[in-house]
Protein backbone atom coordinates (compact mmCIF):
# COMPACT_ATOMS: atom_id res chain seq x y z
CA UNK A 1 0.00 0.00 0.00
CA UNK A 2 1.35 3.44 -0.77
CA UNK A 3 1.62 5.80 2.16
CA UNK A 4 -1.70 6.72 3.76
CA UNK A 5 -1.80 10.50 3.24
CA UNK A 6 -4.22 11.88 5.80
CA UNK A 7 -3.70 15.64 5.48
CA UNK A 8 -2.25 18.16 3.03
CA UNK A 9 -1.83 21.90 3.54
CA UNK A 10 0.37 24.84 2.74
CA UNK A 11 2.02 26.43 5.79
CA UNK A 12 -0.12 29.50 6.46
CA UNK A 13 1.16 32.93 7.50
CA UNK A 14 -0.63 32.79 10.86
CA UNK A 15 1.20 29.54 11.67
CA UNK A 16 4.75 30.90 11.46
CA UNK A 17 6.97 32.73 13.93
CA UNK A 18 9.23 35.78 13.57
CA UNK A 19 11.79 33.62 11.72
CA UNK A 20 9.27 32.46 9.13
CA UNK A 21 9.26 28.93 10.60
CA UNK A 22 6.27 26.84 11.57
CA UNK A 23 5.52 27.41 15.29
CA UNK A 24 5.69 24.37 17.58
CA UNK A 25 1.96 24.41 18.34
CA UNK A 26 1.02 24.27 14.68
CA UNK A 27 2.88 21.01 14.11
CA UNK A 28 0.44 19.49 16.59
CA UNK A 29 -2.47 21.23 14.84
CA UNK A 30 -1.45 19.68 11.52
CA UNK A 31 -1.08 16.26 13.16
CA UNK A 32 -4.47 16.74 14.84
CA UNK A 33 -6.12 17.40 11.47
CA UNK A 34 -4.44 14.20 10.19
CA UNK A 35 -5.94 12.30 13.13
CA UNK A 36 -9.37 13.68 12.23
CA UNK A 37 -8.95 12.39 8.67
CA UNK A 38 -7.78 9.03 10.02
CA UNK A 39 -10.94 8.87 12.16
CA UNK A 40 -12.98 9.34 8.98
CA UNK A 41 -11.19 6.30 7.48
CA UNK A 42 -12.15 4.02 10.40
CA UNK A 43 -15.85 4.89 10.68
CA UNK A 44 -15.61 7.79 13.13
CA UNK A 45 -16.42 10.72 10.84
CA UNK A 46 -18.54 13.59 12.20
CA UNK A 47 -21.86 11.97 11.26
CA UNK A 48 -20.75 8.63 12.66
CA UNK A 49 -19.62 10.23 15.93
CA UNK A 50 -22.91 12.11 16.23
CA UNK A 51 -24.94 8.95 15.59
CA UNK A 52 -22.94 6.63 17.85
CA UNK A 53 -21.78 9.02 20.57
CA UNK A 54 -18.28 7.54 20.17
CA UNK A 55 -15.00 9.28 19.43
CA UNK A 56 -11.24 9.10 19.97
CA UNK A 57 -9.39 10.95 22.73
CA UNK A 58 -5.65 11.53 22.62
CA UNK A 59 -3.96 9.97 25.64
CA UNK A 60 -0.38 10.83 24.75
CA UNK A 61 1.49 12.53 21.91
CA UNK A 62 5.19 12.96 21.20
CA UNK A 63 6.60 15.26 18.53
CA UNK A 64 10.07 15.17 17.02
CA UNK A 65 11.04 18.35 15.17
CA UNK A 66 13.45 17.17 12.49
CA UNK A 67 13.78 19.99 9.92
CA UNK A 68 12.62 23.56 9.54
CA UNK A 69 9.26 24.05 7.90
CA UNK A 70 8.80 27.46 6.32
CA UNK A 71 5.97 29.75 5.31
CA UNK A 72 4.17 28.65 2.17
CA UNK A 73 5.67 25.16 2.00
CA UNK A 74 3.20 22.52 0.85
CA UNK A 75 3.28 19.67 3.38
CA UNK A 76 1.49 16.36 3.85
CA UNK A 77 1.04 13.93 6.70
CA UNK A 78 1.59 10.22 6.10
CA UNK A 79 -0.02 8.05 8.75
CA UNK A 80 0.89 4.55 9.83
CA UNK A 81 -0.86 2.33 12.36
CA UNK A 82 1.77 1.13 14.84
CA UNK A 83 -0.68 -1.07 16.72
CA UNK A 84 -4.23 -1.35 18.01
CA UNK A 85 -6.33 -3.35 20.41
CA UNK A 86 -10.03 -3.36 21.27
CA UNK A 87 -10.06 0.21 22.61
CA UNK A 88 -6.80 1.90 21.56
CA UNK A 89 -4.86 2.75 18.46
CA UNK A 90 -1.22 3.84 18.32
CA UNK A 91 -0.49 6.06 15.32
CA UNK A 92 2.62 7.47 13.73
CA UNK A 93 2.25 10.65 11.70
CA UNK A 94 5.17 11.74 9.53
CA UNK A 95 5.19 15.30 8.16
CA UNK A 96 6.79 15.64 4.71
CA UNK A 97 7.11 18.25 2.01
CA UNK A 98 4.30 17.36 -0.37
CA UNK A 99 5.54 14.53 -2.60
CA UNK A 100 8.96 14.67 -0.88
CA UNK A 101 11.06 12.01 0.80
CA UNK A 102 12.50 13.98 3.73
CA UNK A 103 10.61 13.62 7.01
CA UNK A 104 10.25 17.09 8.54
CA UNK A 105 8.59 16.09 11.81
CA UNK A 106 7.12 13.01 13.45
CA UNK A 107 4.37 12.43 15.96
CA UNK A 108 3.61 9.22 17.79
CA UNK A 109 0.16 9.19 19.38
CA UNK A 110 -1.88 6.88 21.59
CA UNK A 111 -5.63 7.31 21.08
CA UNK A 112 -8.47 5.87 23.15
CA UNK A 113 -11.92 5.02 21.81
CA UNK A 114 -14.56 6.55 24.10
CA UNK A 115 -18.31 6.54 24.60
CA UNK A 116 -19.30 10.19 25.06
CA UNK A 117 -22.92 9.50 25.90
CA UNK A 118 -22.06 7.34 28.88
CA UNK A 119 -19.17 9.24 30.41
CA UNK A 120 -16.91 9.90 28.63
CA UNK A 121 -15.46 6.49 29.31
CA UNK A 122 -13.43 3.99 27.35
CA UNK A 123 -15.40 1.69 25.10
CA UNK A 124 -14.60 -1.06 22.60
CA UNK A 125 -14.36 -0.08 18.94
CA UNK A 126 -17.39 -0.93 16.85
CA UNK A 127 -17.04 -3.87 14.48
CA UNK A 128 -16.93 -1.39 11.57
CA UNK A 129 -13.99 0.47 13.13
CA UNK A 130 -12.18 -2.76 14.09
CA UNK A 131 -12.53 -4.09 10.55
CA UNK A 132 -11.21 -0.80 9.12
CA UNK A 133 -8.26 -0.89 11.55
CA UNK A 134 -7.49 -4.50 10.61
CA UNK A 135 -7.61 -3.77 6.88
CA UNK A 136 -5.44 -0.65 7.14
CA UNK A 137 -2.94 -2.45 9.39
CA UNK A 138 -2.71 -5.40 7.01
CA UNK A 139 -2.26 -3.07 4.03
CA UNK A 140 0.68 -1.40 5.81
CA UNK A 141 2.56 -4.61 6.68
CA UNK A 142 5.13 -3.99 3.93
CA UNK A 143 6.04 -0.55 5.30
CA UNK A 144 9.18 -0.06 7.38
CA UNK A 145 8.79 0.47 11.10
CA UNK A 146 8.68 4.21 11.85
CA UNK A 147 12.02 5.60 12.99
CA UNK A 148 10.77 7.82 15.83
CA UNK A 149 8.51 5.40 17.75
CA UNK A 150 8.99 4.69 21.45
CA UNK A 151 11.41 7.50 22.10
CA UNK A 152 11.79 9.16 25.47
CA UNK A 153 13.29 12.48 26.48
CA UNK A 154 16.42 11.89 28.54
CA UNK A 155 19.87 13.34 29.04
CA UNK A 156 22.64 10.74 28.80
CA UNK A 157 23.61 9.26 32.15
CA UNK A 158 20.48 10.50 33.94
CA UNK A 159 18.36 8.02 35.83
CA UNK A 160 14.61 8.24 35.54
CA UNK A 161 12.51 7.77 38.63
CA UNK A 162 8.77 7.50 38.80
Amino acid sequence: MPALITYKTPVLAEWVDYNGHLRDAFYLLIFSFATDAFMDRIGLANDDRDASGHSLFTLEAHINFLHEVKLGEAVEVRTQIVGHDGKRVQLYHGLYKADGDVELAASEQMLLHVDLADGPKSAPFSEVSMQALRLLSEAQLDQSAPKYVGRIIALPGRRHTV
